[in-house]
């Protein structure tokens, strides 16, 4: 059986993870997924609306399922997950055992940065909050999920992460 690599990208919302994960994809010519999109694709239903109608509840078990399907793939992909999906029902031992996890590790101070007003507002979790709650939902939501993110195979830090950066820190993952 040939080997497929499946990278996938988690870390916090405003981390890069799409942004990235694109232009990875595109470097390395592997076909890119981003994991909030395929959800929708499934549904048939924007996240917001699956949040407002169907609750948290079921819209991580429906992720969990089409993160699972994904990485059932026998092709070479990169994946950009949501910043939760790495949290809930076992999906970063998922990730792992099938994929080659990389954590976007940015500053708070950065992604406040990056989740300029309306950047904020198409995400659920951020809308409706000013600069200082978004600041503190921010904290929070690290503060439950780092635990998570740290069980990642690869873990890069900083608030400029570049693609070339990624890609040799994945050349050396593979060398090894």
């Amino acid at each position: 059986m040939k080997h497929h690599s499946k990278i996938v990208l988690i870390g916090m919302p405003g981390s890069g993870k799409s942004t990235l994960g694109k232009l990875l994809a595109k470097q390395l010519n592997f076909d890119f997924y981003d994991l909030d999109e395929e959800i929708v694709r499934a549904e048939g239903m924007e996240i917001p609306k699956i949040f407002l109608s169907k609750g948290e509840g079921y819209f991580r078990k429906l992720e969990t399922k089409v993160l699972a399907a994904l990485l059932e793939k026998e092709s070479s992909f990169l994946l950009s997950t949501g910043g939760g999906a790495p949290c809930y029902n076992e999906n970063m031992e998922l990730i792992n055992q099938r994929g080659i996890s990389v954590y976007l590790e940015v500053s708070v101070s950065e992604l406040l940065k990056r989740l300029t007003k309306n950047e904020a507002d198409k995400r659920p979790m951020f809308q409706g909050l000013d600069t200082a709650e978004i600041s503190q939902k921010l904290y929070d939501l690290l503060t439950e999920r780092e635990e998570f993110y740290q069980k990642a195979k690869i873990k890069l830090s900083g608030d400029d992460i570049t693609t070339e950066f990624l890609i040799s820190e994945l050349m050396t993952y593979f060398r090894n």
